[in-house]
């Protein structure tokens, strides 16, 4: 069955193209053009006066929909990945927070399951931690944080090709070792939980560090000691010529004052948005108790108030949240959904924006920006039927 989109404002790479149609098949894309088509046997949507976008990447989310993916059971990934695939998550890297090698080994032996069904939307694994500075990283995880140790990491990415992003503490012994290695491997490693200066920012992107996680949290910017000040990590980065970063852009991590700061200084083809979503995220049954985290004015917590924790939100959240509160143009907020995560990460051949050839993995905005349809691998996993005749 071929589908027609039609009268819709389509985001292409090369911008808007209005009144358009992409008709896709088989799960591909056939064709984006700027008229309208008339398929014989063809679905119509019709989306005129609507946005025609990318599916969005999500590449660090630790959970959703009630589950946790360092649960690492087949139920937990398939029921947090289809509750962010509902607000436009085609494509997910589940994240694992610090937790034992045992349990990476069965997330890992899980989501090598998954990737086998017929058009997954997991694309790869994303650990973060237990390499980290315990100074930075949070008592949440403290029983398990420790310094790189080769004999652990290199059994371990060299039986699996299902890990593609790896996040750890630059500053440890051993950890320009760690990221000269997966670098080479093709994983994308990025720095976390830092304190780390320009010295050691510099050295660190030199290694294979080519990346900073959740940019500006858990990591200092500009500071003091004694009488004399110092760069932070945030103001390393930013003097770090090709070291791409992501920002929770859920309005609670970073006001949207710092968004428009990212978004001016890094551009739109080094800045990625992402969730850093936990198992509340897009979750709608009964109370979690969880003795660790309170959940208050819209995003988690350390039961201690002492820091944030991880977010609630899902993709849509963050591109409404550039364009509505941090006045990023819609296509823009949309491209650091979509088109960059795909490129840093490595899938953009077949995902990440419009073009004939990809994977039919699209998602219909409305004016407010609000999700109205989502097709994954040219399927319909969340929408509504009046766009169908």
């Amino acid at each position: 069955m071929l589908t027609q989109i039609i009268n819709g404002h389509i985001l292409t790479p090369q911008g808007w193209l209005k009144d358009g149609s992409v008709l896709i098949s088989d799960g591909k894309i056939l064709e984006v053009t700027n008229s309208d088509l008339a398929v014989i046997g063809a679905k119509v949507i019709d989306a005129k006066g609507m946005y025609i976008v990318p599916g969005f990447i999500s590449m660090h989310a630790h959970g959703g929909g009630g589950h946790d993916f360092t649960e690492g059971t087949h139920e937990a990934f398939q029921q947090a990945v289809l509750a962010h695939l509902k607000h436009g998550a085609t494509s997910i890297f589940p994240t694992l927070s610090s937790t034992s090698f045992e349990n990476i080994k069965k997330a890992v032996h899980t989501c090598e399951e998954l990737m086998k069904t017929p058009q997954s939307t997991i694309q790869g694994l994303h650990i973060e931690g237990p390499y980290l500075n315990k100074k930075m990283a949070g008592p949440q995880w403290e029983e398990f944080l420790k310094d790189p140790d080769p004999n652990e990491y290199i059994p371990l990415l060299e039986s699996t090709q299902c890990i593609k992003r790896w996040d750890i503490s630059p500053e440890l012994p051993g950890a320009h070792d760690f990221a000269r290695y997966t670098h080479a491997r093709g994983i994308l490693t990025a720095i976390t939980h830092t304190e780390a200066e320009y010295p050691e920012i510099k050295a660190a992107f030199e290694a294979g560090f080519t990346h900073a996680a959740h940019f500006y949290n858990a990591m200092p910017g500009f500071h003091k000691r004694r009488e004399y000040k110092y760069e932070g990590t945030v103001e390393s980065v930013y003097l770090t010529d090709g070291m791409s970063v992501e920002v929770i852009a859920d309005g609670i991590h970073l006001p949207a004052t710092i968004l428009k700061l990212v978004y001016k200084l890094k551009g739109v083809e080094q800045t990625c948005l992402v969730t850093d979503a936990l198992k509340y995220a897009a979750y709608d049954g009964e109370p979690i108790v969880d003795p660790k985290y309170i959940i208050e004015n819209g995003v988690c917590k350390l039961a201690d108030h002492s820091a944030l924790a991880g977010s609630l939100a899902t993709m849509d959240t963050l591109v409404q949240t550039m364009v509505k509160k941090a006045a990023i143009p819609l296509a823009d907020a949309v491209r650091m959904a979509s088109e960059t995560p795909a490129k840093l990460i490595g899938i953009d051949t077949h995902k990440g924006t419009l073009q004939k050839g990809k994977d039919a993995d699209i998602v219909i905005l409305d004016k407010d920006i609000n999700i109205r349809c989502v097709f994954s691998n040219g399927e319909i996993v969340e929408g509504i039927n009046t766009l169908i005749h």
